[in-house]
């Protein structure tokens, strides 16, 4: 994972086969931290998990790179000013939704593997080149 404003990048293998590494889990978790307050928070790993299927369904282990993972409220309200796009109640600020990109897949093949999961939300950004993800209730929109 690659986070895009930090540059900071992590290889983790957070999840043994068994069971979740709660160690690889708070590097994950600092990685997708709101970087504009330095804030942490914790992520849910279901995020890791749906990154991962999508992974495995396009046949690519392509860099993830982090585009927003956890906002503060403070942070969320002031993106919401900037931008219509930005929730009132998004699942950011829970640590229940991650933008991303994988580097040189097809976005569109992106989008497609993660609304095949039935696994949350699935917002598609081409404009902007990412998607969002969430582990809200099943939904799509563009």
């Amino acid at each position: 994972m690659n986070n895009l404003h930090t540059g900071e990048t992590v290889e983790s293998q957070y999840f043994n086969g068994k069971v979740y590494v709660p160690d690889e889990l708070a590097r994950l978790d600092h990685i997708c931290r709101d970087f504009r307050r330095n804030e942490s928070h914790p992520m849910d790993k279901r995020l890791f998990d749906q990154i991962s299927k999508i992974q495995d369904l396009l046949g690519t282990q392509a860099e993830v790179q982090i585009i927003s993972g956890y906002r503060s409220p403070a942070t969320n309200e002031a993106l919401r000013g900037k931008s219509s796009g930005v929730a009132k109640k998004s699942f950011h600020m829970l640590g229940q939704a991650i933008d991303f990109r994988l580097e040189g897949v097809n976005l569109k093949q992106v989008r497609e593997a993660a609304i095949s999961l039935k696994a949350g939300g699935v917002g598609y950004y081409p404009r902007s080149d990412f998607l969002h993800i969430d582990t809200g209730p099943v939904r799509s929109w563009a």
